[in-house]
């Protein structure tokens, strides 16, 4: 992973460091500008990037990051050579993770303005209308980071509060559930409340839609330049499907297996409301109904008196404890 540091005369240089080795960084979140603004990875190594525009961007990180003694930060303008595809794909299936493990991010809202120019300092009115909650990438750079890690941040810098601080606004602009604010994996919100997330968010390219999601989901595709983003979002959505479709074929091979089969082949349950002669029993239980609704895993894990014989069951499907 590479990372940039000032070193004793403010210069900013990139640095490499091993996947089992990354020291604490902070990491930037940030509405791009035009292309010619931003500083490249080359800007970087030619020691040109400070006569861009965006160079400013860089320098409130390297900035912030030192108030918080953190020595080495993260832009993904610049610590990415986009020039290489493979080295692109990898920054892309790795995004949602480099901002979970840093610890700190800042969001730096350039259409916030300073308390100067803010109409009787309603710096609230600035951030509910920014750009920023409607980019698609800036999805992932929301949830990922810890809510007290994440910070928001006017265009001159001034600390507007932390994602646990302004949970209620955040919610407010989004529509993300406050439990996804706080932290709960997202492996617990359905599919289309996922995508729901992203319905109105946009992208300079289509395709980027897609790929802009994949921490969401937490599944990996391959980059196709130029697909579009019709393109790119079937074949995530095919990804997404794929253990669901899996869970959904478990739950319907157990659910005739447990239809048709002698209850007493399997094993002896004490239970008043015991059906003899089938496993309609099973099919009543919370258990069997939260499984069958809303699968997250092709187990389904029932806790209750002694169940033997599990060698007999045709499948793996059902673990009982």
């Amino acid at each position: 992973m590479r990372l940039l540091k000032c070193d004793g005369d403010g210069e900013v240089s990139l640095t490499n460091h091993p996947a089992n080795n990354v020291p604490s960084y902070a990491i930037l979140s940030h509405r791009w500008g035009e292309d010619s603004e931003e500083v490249t990875f080359g800007d970087i190594n030619d020691r040109t990037s400070k006569s861009k525009a965006g160079y400013h961007k860089i320098r409130f990180c390297a900035q912030q990051a030192a108030c918080d003694n953190l020595p080495y930060f993260w832009v993904d303008t610049c610590c990415i050579d986009k020039t290489s595809s493979s080295e692109l794909q990898e920054a892309i299936n790795s995004m949602f993770s480099w901002y979970r493990k840093a610890d700190k991010c800042y969001v730096y809202l350039r259409d916030v303005p300073p308390a100067g120019e803010r109409y009787e300092n309603h710096w609230e009115h600035y951030f509910r209308r920014s750009e920023w909650f409607k980019r698609g990438w800036t999805l992932q750079e929301l949830l990922a980071p810890d809510p007290e890690s994440l910070e928001f941040f006017s265009r001159d810098g001034e600390r507007l509060g932390n994602k646990r601080e302004l949970e209620q606004q955040i919610h407010d602009i989004t529509g993300i559930p406050l439990t996804a604010l706080r932290g709960t994996p997202l492996s617990q919100f359905n599919v289309e409340q996922r995508f729901s997330w992203a319905k109105s968010r946009r992208t300079t390219r289509g395709e980027d839609k897609a790929y802009s999601l994949f921490g969401i989901f937490d599944v990996l595709i391959p980059l196709l330049p130029c697909e579009g983003e019709e393109k790119a979002l079937k074949r995530l959505k095919k990804e997404v499907d794929k253990p669901l479709k899996k869970a959904r074929q478990y739950q319907k091979r157990v659910m005739n297996w447990l239809s048709n089969t002698p209850y007493e082949t399997h094993h002896r349950y004490n239970s008043k409301n015991r059906s003899q002669g089938s496993g309609e029993w099973l099919l009543q239980t919370t258990e069997f109904k939260d499984w069958k609704t809303c699968p997250r895993s092709n187990i389904l894990w029932l806790r209750g008196s002694r169940m033997s014989s599990l060698e007999l069951f045709p499948f793996s499907y059902l673990s009982f404890s």
